[in-house]
C-alpha cells in the first residue's frame, strides 16, 4: 500500500513540475507597422462611412497569375504559406514568403503571381466602409 502511495505522490509531483516548467508567457510578435503601402506610397485617410472589416484567406494554386485590379480600401496581409508576387502596372514587384506580411498598394491597379509548385495562401485584413468594394477589376480592352 505504501508503495502506491509513493509512486501516486511521485507521478503526481512529476505532472505538476513539468507543467510548470510550461512557458506560460504570451508572446506578441509585430508582423507589421506602417503608414506606407509596399511600394513606398503613402495610405490615404480613411473613408467616411460606417466602418466594415472584412477578413479574407486567399488561396492561389501554383502557376496562377491574378486578374488586374485594385483596392479602393486601406488592406493588410500574411502570407502563410507558399511564394507569392505582386506587380504593379508601374513593374513595382514585391516578392513574398511565407511568414512575410504586407501593406499592399490602395487604388493601384496590380495583379499577383503564384509561381510556385504549391498554393499560396495569405489571410488579407480589408478596412472599407459599407456599401463599397473591397476589389475592383480592371477591364480588358
Amino acid at each position: 500500500m505504501n508503495k502506491a502511495i509513493i509512486l501516486f505522490c511521485l507521478t503526481s509531483i512529476l505532472l505538476v513540475s513539468c507543467y510548470s516548467n510550461k512557458n506560460t508567457e504570451v508572446e506578441v510578435i509585430k508582423l507589421l507597422e506602417t503608414s506606407e503601402s509596399w511600394n513606398g506610397e503613402h495610405l490615404p485617410k480613411y473613408l467616411d462611412g460606417t466602418p466594415k472589416i472584412t477578413v479574407l484567406k486567399v488561396i492561389v494554386p501554383p502557376k496562377i497569375v491574378l486578374a488586374v485590379h485594385k483596392h479602393p480600401v486601406i488592406n493588410a496581409g500574411v502570407l502563410l504559406k507558399g511564394e507569392f508576387m505582386v506587380v504593379t502596372e508601374k513593374s513595382d514587384t514585391l516578392r513574398l514568403k511565407a511568414g512575410d506580411a504586407i501593406s499592399e498598394v490602395v487604388n493601384t491597379w496590380h495583379y499577383g503571381i503564384n509561381n510556385s509548385t504549391e498554393p499560396a495562401e495569405i489571410i488579407v485584413f480589408y478596412a472599407g466602409v459599407e456599401g463599397s468594394p473591397i476589389t475592383v477589376l480592371k477591364e480588358k480592352n
